[in-house]
């Protein structure tokens, strides 16, 4: 775990300068693979996740479903998503473990405009800096996966950060540890891989799942969290996972032309004062005039009669 432990920042939000110490080590990618198939929704990795961040325990809510919450909240990073589906005539539960995928394109770090606001480590987790945070919420919506959420209070955005704390210490993260089934393991991305497409295989040789496969969109470079579904065709079916995930081009466009117009404006601001300073010259102040005394009648007189 010693490459694994490593948390060498690779790219910072809206940063105009070099990375600090970017290039002197490179790090191990590290990857979490959850497969669905045994997950049994005992929601024993929210409980540890809440626990690890030390956040309130939330009110769930009984809106016919098992749900903790409809979605994750700035103070609740992990859920697990239930799903009903039926499969030639069976019926089916599908729970998937929602949270942060860590993206190796993440759009939330492409959209964000406020530097050092967000980080991506050499080891591929994406997380956030709340001291930098202004509360835009442009990562909000440049994440293809609706993961960042707005804590209305302090006017800043949290979501899962793979425990980078314990990654950093040689840890995995909490999640991990509390799962009672073994659908939740962590490595590097490729022991994950050559695990989750082992188990899929498995799927389809064994299982009768011919459609199962391994979720990690190259559509963003892939992700540092990674799947094995029952059926990798429709990952829709599992609480809404996007089968196409994609960077708004809106929040990224901004980037290519706001900054580089910002630049121009500047440049022309300096150009327009050396040149109205060449052609104009400085504009020193004038002197004021000396005031012109007149000499009242009365005095004009006397001076003539003084005159010889």
């Amino acid at each position: 775990m010693s490459d694994e432990r490593t948390l060498q920042i690779q790219q910072i939000s809206a940063h105009p300068g070099p990375i600090p110490g970017r290039g002197t080590q490179r790090a191990v990618e590290v990857c979490k693979y959850i497969d669905v198939t045994t997950c049994i929704g005992c929601k024993a990795c929210e409980v540890a996740c809440v626990e690890w961040n030390d956040h309130p325990f939330r009110e769930t809510t009984f809106d016919n479903t098992y749900q903790t919450m409809p979605t994750t909240e700035w103070n609740y990073y992990n859920l697990i998503k239930f799903a009903e589906h039926e499969r030639d005539g069976n019926f089916m539960w599908l729970m998937r473990k929602d949270q942060c995928m860590h993206c190796a394109d993440p759009g939330c770090l492409r959209a964000c405009p406020a530097d050092g606001a967000i980080v991506q480590y050499e080891n591929g987790i994406v997380d956030f800096q709340q001291e930098n945070c202004i509360g835009c919420g442009y990562c909000i919506s440049g994440c293809p996966f609706d993961i960042p959420k707005f804590n209305p209070a302090t006017k800043k955005v949290f979501k899962c950060t793979l425990c980078s704390d314990r990654v950093g210490e040689g840890l995995e993260p909490a999640c991990i540890k509390a799962c009672p089934t073994g659908c939740l393991h962590f490595g590097t991305k490729d022991d994950m891989l050559a695990l989750a497409n082992t188990r899929a295989q498995q799927l389809v040789q064994i299982s009768g799942f011919k459609n199962a496969g391994v979720y990690d969109p190259q559509s963003i470079g892939g992700t540092h969290v990674i799947y094995v579904l029952h059926d990798a065709t429709q990952p829709e079916t599992y609480g809404g996972l996007p089968s196409n995930p994609q960077i708004p081009p809106s929040y990224t466009v901004w980037k290519w032309l706001a900054k580089p117009a910002g630049l121009a404006m500047a440049f022309l601001g300096i150009f327009a004062v050396i040149f109205h300073r060449i052609t104009a010259g400085p504009k020193w102040p004038q002197p004021e005039p000396e005031p012109v005394v007149t000499e009242r009648p009365d005095e004009a007189d006397a001076k003539r009669k003084e005159k010889p």
